[in-house]
């Protein structure tokens, strides 16, 4: 059981985790606005043949780190699980620090490549492992907000942390915006190790028995609700600049702009979302994605006005932010036993609702359909996930309804035999 001093409040606690969670935002979503100072910078001759071309090369860089979160977060969760979970979380803060120090020395490109690998592996397992710390420090009742808490830091370093560091970026060099990146997660790590109380891992657990959470089918149902459902903020999200600019007709300036409203959006949806969660998971779930799915449809209906694509983009941050919450807090709920690998197995979902979500709403531009198509394609894999989920529900309760039926025909048996 977790046990909190009175020095070290939840609060505390709580804004420590959050600091690691927004250096993840950090590293995740900057390299995205840093692209061709990437290129330029690590691919020299093949930037002075074809600028173009090198930087879409250089998106590898995104892919790798993505592919390293859907590894590492069930192979790390599921192999830490015995270990205190306070120590777990200084161990993967300190590794954050480490291997996206090691993005900033590496001399080549393909030397940082493998260090964006490197960098994704501890994603997943530090906010699902810091999820369920969350859920503990504040206590019966409030696990969701505890989780959206965690997932805070993310949310904001979408508002304030990738304009400034591309910015930064921009200015002074790439490497230097990875030194603010590293420098954020040593700063998380000394704060998690002094203010995160001590939490017992468990000792009879092991990688080989986290590994059996894929034999419940509720589980890979969950997954699927991720990847395919909020896939559909992503179809969207990954096209917004050029939205902005062609669809909406609005100035290179605005785009900054329309993504701090986003960003805004899904902050505010993170934190209401946990609050709703812990009230009625189901009707939350189920009541964000029916939001998710119609803003969708409006934004293909009238994102070519910039003043609306960028309120229907704030209520997209919004109602999909609920999302992340309630997923993971639904993860939790059918995993049994197995909560740390559990709790990390969403954030290898939503990276894959992230590819799945880019590579459709690419796919149909450039099938020739343009930038108003990308909301079509998120309403459908929004409705799907909003299916996914009822399926999911029906499945529980008709598995609930079953086992009760059972137990007092069960007793009625054993009433009737002789002692």
């Amino acid at each position: 059981m977790p046990h909190t001093s009175t020095r070290r409040t939840p609060a505390l606690a709580l804004l420590s985790l959050a600091i690691g969670s927004f250096g993840i935002g950090l590293t995740e979503f900057v390299v995205m606005g840093l692209l061709p100072n990437l290129a330029r910078d690590l691919l020299p001759s093949a930037w002075a043949a074809d600028p173009d071309n090198t930087i879409a090369h250089a998106g590898v860089l995104i892919s790798l780190y993505a592919l390293g979160v859907v590894i590492g977060a069930p192979t790390i969760a599921g192999s830490v699980a015995r270990f205190p979970r306070h120590v777990v979380m200084v161990a993967l803060a300190l590794a954050l620090t480490l291997f996206n120090a090691l993005t900033f020395v590496l001399p080549s490109f393909e030397l940082v490549a493998a260090s964006r690998l490197l960098a994704g592996l501890p994603h997943g397992a530090y906010f699902g492992i810091g999820a369920l710390v969350a859920a503990d420090v504040l206590g019966p009742g409030k696990r969701a907000q505890g989780v959206a808490f965690v997932l805070t830091g993310l949310t904001v370093a979408n508002v304030v942390g990738v304009p400034v560091g591309t910015f930064l970026g921009q200015q002074l060099g790439w490497r230097a915006t990875f030194v603010a990146v590293a420098a954020v997660f040593a700063l998380a790590t000394v704060c998690v190790a002094a203010f995160v109380p001590k939490h017992a891992g468990e000792p009879e657990r092991t990688l080989r028995a986290e590994l059996q959470v894929f034999r419940i089918g509720q589980v890979w149902l969950t997954l699927a609700v991720g990847a395919v459902g909020f896939g559909g903020f992503f179809a969207v999200n990954s096209y917004v600049a050029p939205m902005v600019t062609e669809l909406a007709h609005g100035p290179e300036w605005a785009v900054p702009i329309v993504l701090v409203i986003s960003g805004i959006g899904m902050t505010a949806g993170n934190l209401v979302g946990g609050r709703l969660a812990d009230r009625d998971l189901r009707r939350t779930l189920l009541g964000a994605f029916i939001g998710t799915a119609v803003v969708l449809v409006l934004i293909g209906l009238a994102a070519q006005w910039l003043h609306a694509l960028a309120t229907l983009l704030f209520a997209l941050g919004f109602c999909g932010s609920i999302l992340a919450p309630s997923i993971q807090t639904r993860l939790m709920d059918v995993a049994e036993d197995n909560q740390s690998i559990a709790a990390a197995l969403n954030h290898s979902a939503l990276n894959m609702g992230n590819s799945l979500g880019a590579f459709l709403g690419g796919a149909v531009i450039a099938a020739g359909f343009g930038y108003s198509a990308p909301p079509w394609v998120g309403a459908a894999m929004a409705a799907v996930g909003l299916a996914l989920a009822m399926v999911g529900f029906a499945l529980e309760r008709r598995h609930r309804t079953s086992a009760d039926e059972a137990e007092p025909a069960l007793c009625g048996t054993c009433a009737s035999d002789p002692a």
